[in-house]
């Protein structure tokens, strides 16, 4: 039971707020409808087309098969349903899934590659992630309308009225960043969600699925006991392609206020990756025999059967992949059932297991906030022999592992459309230190300056400066005790100097993210691998008030513009100003966060 206090909705028109997440394996739908003086309700769409299980499913594949041509074929439970491979075959389709981990960062926080060693199956011919992602977002916004309109009376009206003015939330790992949400962004537009306006983007926010899956425990009056305590608690959000883990204490300001208290992790642990390592033993076992080729078909069946039911290392498993005459007993296949050792089965768990328990012990061990409970959900967490597992190598006599009794698959869409109404996180970690490039001013008396004299440079107003200094601002969280809350902007002032007036016209600034240890970096040619750009700010700054200055030494005329950089970290996306004082006034530019599109592997 919770006892979550939402407030009436204080708008004065009805609004309708749709959260898809699009998961790796699985995805799913939350919807709510705001009525002005009315509590809002979450509710999910439980009614998708081809569905087995009619009313009773919350999710559907994340797959889409396109035809030669590149038009959409089948979608979701479309897309499995029986018969559809030999349709696929003769009609020369191609499938697409697991096409989320295309849009994966490039490297981990420490430099390191993703996913080496597990292949993902690639995107059709001629099709972006951008396209892919448009056209499942697309399904995704017709079930949703299709269900509303048959489950409420005049529901085609309602739709039609609520159609423009609906705000749509996106869920997504705890690793990815602006990079992911741009891209996410520009498919929601293709999917026609939104316009490509100013109005139409500020329809569309993201929310990590960690701290979607938050807002689901506490909605479910799952975090009372611990928080009760002042003790912190773990979310674990098992998926089909990552697990996110996400630590959180409540504020003490406020009963229904919380904040994170160690950076939110991301790690490509799903059970798509328990897959993919039954794959490879099959891969090893089966070669150069007659079963070679029919891999892929039966780690297909050890993904829909074996790897769900499996519950014990002691217990031999099987996978029923053929018929009757189906038989190589030097492989343990009769009856065409591969057998397998339950050691076996339970090595393909492991790594993800481990990854888990490491992770959870690591962040137990940092943070100053005992941590009472862990709780798990996302559709991994439905395995036995994870949640087993994890009970068996974490419980103490300090720390409860627990999983919702119900619908644990469909966490992250209900707290993705809490996290729009309710808000409950207040402050969260800075990972990473974040600002800009820019020349110091030499001082010959500082040995690291000495040390870069070779690159020195005289400035238009005659200064002497040094390159590659890098300015953060916004730090890193030393000892993660550094917060960032919603409402908290950090702000740092530049000037920029040019013999053209022209030249401010518009402001391009790259802000860079340093990914290293040092708690105050200041020089962007050390430790190179550990800055990369990470978005370039854009702005008309044509109504930044200029200077006129003369060189003393060279008579030689410039311009100057001073202004400063806005930054806010605390929603969930970067938002970024330009600011500068007219007639000692204070006026805001706004500003586009332009990402990268080479921070995005598309293989």
């Amino acid at each position: 039971m919770t006892t979550l206090n939402r407030p009436r909705y204080d708008g004065t028109q009805r609004k309708l707020v749709l959260a898809f997440d699009i998961g790796t394996t699985f995805s799913g739908i939350s919807y709510s409808i705001l009525d002005p003086g009315e509590v809002p309700e979450i509710r999910g769409v439980t009614r998708f087309p081809a569905q087995e299980h009619v009313g009773g499913d919350s999710k559907i594949p994340t797959i889409i098969y396109y035809d030669k041509q590149g038009d959409v074929r089948a979608v979701g439970a479309e897309a499995v349903r029986e018969g559809i491979e030999a349709d696929a075959e003769d009609e020369g389709w191609t499938k697409a899934e697991w096409f989320k981990l295309h849009l994966r960062p490039q490297t981990t926080s420490s430099g390191s590659s993703l996913l080496t060693g597990h292949p993902i199956p690639p995107l059709p011919e001629g099709k972006t992630i951008i396209d892919v992602f448009g056209d499942f977002m697309r399904y995704l916004h017709q079930c949703a309308r299709t269900y509303i309109e048959d489950t409420y009376p005049n529901g085609a009206e309602m739709w039609k009225n609520l159609e423009g003015r609906t705000d749509f939330v996106l869920t997504h790992p705890n690793g990815w960043e602006g990079t992911q949400q741009s891209y996410m962004r520009r498919a929601a537009v293709r999917a026609g969600l939104i316009p490509n306006t100013p109005a139409g983007q500020q329809r569309l926010s993201f929310v990590t699925e960690g701290e979607a899956s938050l807002h689901f425990c506490i909605q479910k009056g799952l975090t009372i006991d611990a928080m009760k305590q002042g003790k912190g608690i773990l979310i674990v959000d098992a998926g089909g392609g990552t697990v996110d883990i996400s630590a959180y204490k409540q504020t003490s300001k406020n009963a229904q206020s919380f904040e994170e208290i160690f950076a939110p992790e991301c790690h490509f642990q799903g059970s798509v990756f328990i897959s993919n390592h039954a794959r490879e033993f099959l891969e090893k076992l089966l070669k150069d025999s007659r079963f070679a080729e029919d891999v892929p078909y039966i780690t297909d069946c050890f993904d829909k059967t074996t790897k769900l039911r499996f519950r014990s290392d002691d217990e031999t498993q099987f996978i029923k992949f053929g018929t009757i005459r189906d038989k190589d007993l030097a492989l343990n296949i009769r009856n065409g059932q591969l057998k397998l050792s339950g050691s076996d089965v339970a090595s393909f768990f492991e790594p993800s297991i481990q990854c888990i328990v490491d992770t959870i012990e690591e962040q137990r061990a940092a943070c100053t906030t005992k941590i009472a409970s862990v709780f798990l959900v996302g559709g991994f967490a439905a395995s036995d022999w994870l949640f087993t597992n994890l009970k068996a190598r974490l419980s103490d006599n300090t720390l409860d592992i627990c999983r919702p009794d119900s619908h644990v698959n469909k966490a992250v869409a209900d707290g993705a459309v809490s996290f729009y109404l309710d808000h409950f996180v207040a402050a969260r970690i800075s990972k990473y230190a974040y600002g800009i490039e820019f020349s110091r001013i030499y001082v010959s008396t500082d040995p690291e300056h000495v040390a870069r004299m070779h690159s020195q440079y005289t400035c238009l107003d005659g200064r002497i400066m040094l390159p590659v200094g890098f300015d953060a601002i916004l730090p890193k969280a030393r000892l993660f005790d550094t917060k960032v809350s919603e409402t908290e902007e950090y702000r740092h002032s530049y000037v920029r100097n040019s013999k053209n007036s022209s030249a401010f016209q518009i402001l391009d600034e790259e802000i860079m993210c340093y990914q290293g240890t040092k708690s105050n970096p200041r020089w962007t040619d050390e430790e190179t691998d550990m800055y990369r750009v990470l978005c370039h700010v854009t702005a008309d700054t044509s109504n930044v008030p200029l200077r006129q200055y003369v060189n003393s030494k060279t008579g030689i005329p410039y311009y100057r513009i001073e202004f400063e950089i806005v930054l806010s970290f605390g929603l969930t996306e970067l938002k970024a100003q330009v600011a500068w004082k007219e007639n000692g006034i204070e006026r805001r530019g706004p500003a586009e966060v332009v990402y990268d599109p080479d921070e995005l592997i598309c293989d």
